[in-house]
């Protein structure tokens, strides 16, 4: 496996804010021992600090949370313990951090759909995902993919134009509503005859792609880059800046001619908003440490992602960027938010 570390961080506007880094250098294998960090004035962290997790156990978001918690115990010298509040969209986890006391001791493991997606997606959100939360650090991006059978006809980008202008309108499965934006910045563009089948799971929409029961499958490279490696199901195209290592025969949108086209799922790290500004900076010194150790880089790049160390400014923009990035999609394609 080809390891990566990022050298650049790129935070734009509109629909391509989630372009935030690119991949060079091979990084170096030397490791050290983790530096304690603690706070002068408060002597925090001095207890155990918990991350929530608004989502399953096995779950991505779950498997980053246990690995960088064990990084930030070990750099902090408390116990740090990961506690899966899944429901409501994230909004069990999220009540929690919100009526918790803002001292640090309560982490929010935040991807692009509660912290971005859900201002376009959500009707009456019981949240502010800028108001009532500040970034801690950035953790991972991961680009999507859009899958097809192997017997499908779609095998470039020329016959999905080709097959978008005809009738019958294209399945197009997805199984969040910010993946069905993340289509959006193509299907718009090039005014594709499509209709929106929404899943339960990644497994349910790969299953149907692979028995053709489904026209294209827009999918998180995460769960499905070794389906597609495996020979089992076909990649067509992929939403990132650059293509995917593991996929280095599928175009990029950006490429076949949709620059604004690019989107990731992403991780972050969250805590309350009022939160003092030294507690969040041992917090972020101290992620900041843990994305940096080479076998921090391994883990994630073995997961079919890459790593996004954005500290708390650079996370704050970028957050902001792409719920407005999520806003534009959402518009393009007349999206009606859902309670």
């Amino acid at each position: 496996m080809k390891i990566f570390k990022v050298s650049a961080l790129l935070v734009c506007l509109g629909l391509t804010a989630a372009s935030v880094m690119a991949q060079t250098t091979p990084t170096s294998k030397q490791t050290s021992s983790p530096t304690q960090i603690t706070s002068q004035n408060s002597g925090f962290p001095n207890k155990p600090i918990y991350i929530l997790v608004p989502y399953g156990a096995g779950s991505g978001g779950d498997l980053y949370s246990r690995f960088f918690g064990k990084k930030l115990s070990e750099i902090l010298k408390v116990p740090v313990i990961v506690e899966n509040k899944a429901g409501g969209g994230g909004t069990v986890a999220i009540q929690t951090i919100k009526t918790n006391p803002a001292d640090g001791y309560t982490l929010f493991m935040g991807s692009n759909s509660p912290a971005a997606a859900s201002v376009a997606t959500v009707k009456n959100l019981t949240y502010d995902p800028l108001r009532d939360f500040r970034p801690i650090s950035g953790m991972t991006r991961s680009m999507a993919v859009f899958m097809v059978s192997n017997d499908s006809s779609l095998k470039t980008m020329a016959d999905l134009l080709k097959r978008g202008h005809q009738q019958p309108p294209l399945n197009m499965a997805y199984y969040t509503y910010g993946y069905q934006l993340a289509a959006a910045q193509l299907t718009a563009k090039a005014n594709i005859n499509s209709q929106s089948v929404m899943y339960k799971g990644l497994s349910q929409v790969m299953t149907d792609v692979m028995g053709n029961q489904g026209d294209i499958g827009v999918v998180d490279s995460t769960g499905s880059v070794t389906t597609a490696v495996s020979g089992k199901v076909r990649a067509l195209l992929v939403t990132g800046t650059q293509r995917h290592p593991e996929l280095p025969d599928v175009p990029t949108l950006v490429e076949s001619g949709f620059p604004e086209a690019v989107h990731y799922s992403w991780t972050a790290f969250f805590v309350n908003s009022k939160t003092p500004d030294d507690i969040v900076k041992v917090l972020a010194d101290a992620m900041q440490q843990a994305l940096a150790q080479p076998d921090s880089i391994d883990f994630i790049v073995k997961t079919s992602a890459e790593p996004m160390p954005l500290g708390p400014k650079e996370m704050r923009k970028f957050q902001e960027a792409e719920i407005e990035r999520y806003i534009k999609a959402a518009k393009s394609i007349d999206f009606q938010a859902v309670d």
